[in-house]
């Protein structure tokens, strides 16, 4: 005689909780990564701060002048003539925005005649970098 202890009638299911674990594990690791991934562009400079600065995270174009009045776009060295004329080149027909990010201990007149250059070519979509301002 044969004794039924239940168990044979029951099929094998997959346990629902560890797998909701595995998912959220891999969900934050995920995330982790995209958060990590910050595009830095331009050179390392002291940046002036401001209490209206905000984030601007969409794609741009950089120059920056450092503390020795050197000018960079997108990280590479460049030249005060015909920089304009490059961006421009480098915008085609989209609406880059163009940040100028200047040190603190660079000269305001770069950053200006730059600023007057691109306004004749036509790009006016130009703003300045700052950090913002802790209270």
């Amino acid at each position: 005689m044969r004794i039924s202890s239940g168990y044979e009638a029951k099929k094998a299911r997959v346990e629902m909780l560890p797998l909701i674990d595995v998912v959220f594990l891999l969900l934050v690791f995920f995330i982790y990564a995209m958060v990590s991934m910050v595009v830095h562009r331009g050179i390392h400079i002291d940046l002036p701060s401001a209490g209206t600065a905000t984030l601007e995270s969409k794609d741009y174009i950089s120059i920056t002048i450092d503390s020795d009045n050197q000018l960079f776009l997108n990280s590479e060295p460049a030249i005060a003539e015909g920089l304009a004329k490059r961006i421009r080149q480098l915008r085609g027909s989209s609406s880059k925005p163009v940040f100028i990010e200047g040190d603190q201990k660079a000269d305001l007149g770069l950053a200006i005649e730059l600023l007057d250059d691109l306004k004749k070519i036509g790009i006016e979509e130009v703003s300045f970098s700052c950090k913002k301002e802790t209270p």
